[in-house]
């Protein structure tokens, strides 16, 4: 029996994560990580995903994303798997899956939830005792919003255009708000969203999702 299409429908944010198959490691150097980045832009330039936040750990990766087209994220998913898995293989001479069977997501209402999502998905390193400051970590999208570096994965949130006039007091306004705790609760509700699939949003919201599924 074929699985269910992934339900990410065009013009919606969606938070996916993706894992390592029972969490080993899936970037072992800088040079992995550089060459997952680099099909991640490649991808989503052809399938139509624009990348609005990243953060890229040792055994999984968090990304918010909103796909062009239905089928969007899935074939750009296809593409970078395929790629990444055949490089990784043969660097370190392995054979078998890297990731967790299916990479989850969960749809993001376009709101304060979104940036609340993406504040979350910047702090991961700093949760995990990496860093100190998110700015030390270069592999997220945390220095494109905070400093202005403009790598190719990045396409900004229209939300984050709309925190200040200019670059310099969106950015100012970003490491603002990066550098609020979120709540333990806020946490605890990304998480269950999107390893569960449900909606991050209001319960209208929901609805409004479930009537396109249907």
């Amino acid at each position: 029996m074929s699985r269910r299409a992934r339900f990410c429908p065009a013009g919606l944010p969606v938070h996916l994560i993706q894992r390592g198959n029972n969490r080993q490691p899936i970037f072992n150097c800088d040079a992995d990580l550089a060459a997952y980045a680099n099909w991640l832009a490649e991808g989503a330039e052809r399938f139509g995903v624009s990348v609005h936040g990243w953060v890229f750990m040792t055994n999984h990766v968090h990304l918010l994303a909103t796909p062009a087209h239905d089928n969007s994220l899935s074939r750009l998913m296809q593409f970078l798997g395929r790629l990444y898995v055949r490089r990784f293989n043969y660097m370190y001479k392995r054979t078998g899956t890297l990731f967790e069977g299916r990479f989850k997501t969960c749809i993001v209402q376009d709101d304060r939830y979104l940036l609340t999502c993406l504040r979350y998905i910047e702090l991961n390193p700093l949760r995990a005792g990496m860093v100190k400051d998110p700015g030390d970590y270069v592999w997220s999208s945390f220095r494109a919003h905070a400093f202005g570096v403009c790598p190719r994965l990045w396409a900004p949130h229209g939300l984050y255009k709309t925190l200040g006039k200019n670059e310099w007091q969106r950015q100012q306004a970003w490491r603002d708000l990066v550098s609020q705790t979120l709540d333990v609760e806020v946490l605890a509700t990304i998480r269950h969203c999107v390893n569960t699939g449900v909606v991050l949003g209001t319960e209208s919201f929901r609805e409004k999702v479930q009537r396109l599924r249907n």
